[in-house]
């Protein structure tokens, strides 16, 4: 595929295949000479399993981005009714079931992440946001099995990596799971009817429902459909991108603190930095190109830079600037910076003393006590920005500072505060 970048007429195939945001494509020629000749518009679909996307959904969201950057329409499809079912890809057990009202109230929470991504309204390359309990709610068992599952093969449903994996590890697989690739095709041919949408994207775990979708489209509408998937992202040791100890690194604030994002970003590896930077942010490659030739120390201002663009496009520019700024004070000054995160502690439990290990665990620096021992022994627990004398130091209220509060540290990057009350 890379040998065909210098021919692509359209700037969203060009921009998306320079920063290797593209895993397998349907048909490029034909879809590059498609979007090389008029408006189009495509579409990504966001089950509301949870009340915030987390960073495993930012490729999809950039590539709705580039998607209306590059003069083109963009649907956000919210799973509204595919919710209801569970996708099994990628999950060795059945999704909890949710309930309507979980579901609306999942759908308000996500909605305001694509806010800073792209531009909603009713011109003709604004941004729509769906949802699929629209037309899933109200259709109807038999006329479906007639009209939409006698396209559907079985023989071919139980290749589907999504069905496969589970039925090989003897995993129980609902009927009603089986039937998501089902409501997921006949999306891709819903919308094409509604909004003339020709192009389908999801993370490369999509691509075998995606391309049922545009052959069900083509069965029954004579339609012509694509298929577009993004890379399956880990970082450069291996690890699955986007979750930490802590667990999902959230897009929506209330789940995850800017700060704590912007961090997340700026501990990203060496090895990643010019990676992310081309996957997760606007700037042009050329600058990505002088950032990602960065040798020792200062490839951490990359990451820095990293960190702040990524975080303006999910929480705005005032919001990072302020995370890159307490970062800055707190360990380039070792100041104590009032946005930190906070925990708050009884003043009784201070004035009786508590042990530095139990402390630096309750305060979420540490998974177990042990390894809060550990930490300590290793010298990488800090209070006040001084090493713990020994993992079996207490720390009382002669540690509080004039307003009641101290400074836990587990290692140079990350602070919380614990205020007394």
């Amino acid at each position: 595929m890379g040998g065909q970048m210098a021919g692509f007429r359209s700037d969203f195939m060009r921009i998306v295949h320079e920063r290797g945001m593209v895993h397998q494509c349907s048909d490029a020629a034909r879809l590059d000479e498609l979007l090389a000749t008029g408006v189009r518009t495509a579409y990504i679909g966001f089950d509301c399993t949870a009340d915030s996307l987390h960073v495993g959904h930012l490729l999809q969201i950039m590539l709705l981005r580039w998607w209306q950057k590059s003069g083109h329409k963009p649907i956000a499809l919210m799973g509204g009714g595919t919710t209801k079912v569970g996708d099994p890809s990628g999950r060795d057990e059945t999704r909890q079931l949710l309930t309507n009202e979980q579901i609306d109230a999942n759908m308000a929470s996500i909605k305001r992440s694509f806010a800073n991504y792209l531009s909603f309204g009713s011109g003709p390359t604004d941004a729509v946001m769906a949802n699929n309990a629209e037309w899933l709610d109200t259709l109807l068992y038999i006329p479906l099995l007639r009209d939409v599952g006698r396209h559907f093969s079985v023989n071919r449903m139980l290749t589907m990596d999504s069905v496969r994996l589970r039925l090989e590890r003897d995993q129980p697989l609902t009927f009603l799971e089986f039937n998501y690739m089902i409501l997921q095709s006949y999306d891709f041919v819903e919308l094409h009817r509604r909004h003339k949408c020709i192009l389908q994207m999801g993370g490369s775990d999509q691509w075998g429902n995606i391309v049922m979708g545009a052959d069900l489209g083509r069965r029954t509408e004579g339609a012509e459909l694509f298929a577009l998937t993004s890379p399956l992202l880990a970082t450069a040791s291996g690890a699955k991108m986007g979750k930490t100890a802590a667990g999902a690194v959230w897009l929506n604030p209330e789940r995850l603190r800017p700060y704590d994002f912007w961090q997340f970003w700026r501990n990203t590896e060496d090895a990643d930095v010019g990676r992310f930077l081309k996957l997760f942010t606007d700037l042009p490659l050329d600058e990505i190109a002088r950032l990602e030739a960065l040798q020792g120390q200062e490839i951490n201002e990359a990451k820095k830079i990293l960190a702040t663009e990524v975080t303006t496009l999910a929480h705005g520019k005032a919001a990072a600037d302020e995370a890159a700024e307490t970062a800055r004070r707190t360990f380039e000054e070792g100041a104590r910076a009032e946005t930190l995160p906070t925990v708050e502690l009884p003043r009784a439990r201070l004035a009786a003393g508590i042990a530095a290990f139990e402390l630096l665990h309750e305060a979420g620096l540490a998974d177990s006590r042990n390894e809060a021992r550990k930490l300590i022994k290793g010298g990488g627990g800090r209070l006040n920005d001084k090493p713990f004398a020994s993992d079996t130091a207490t720390v009382g209220e002669a540690d509080l500072d004039a307003s009641g509060t101290l400074k836990l540290s587990a290692g140079r990057k990350r602070h919380v505060l614990v205020k007394a009350v």
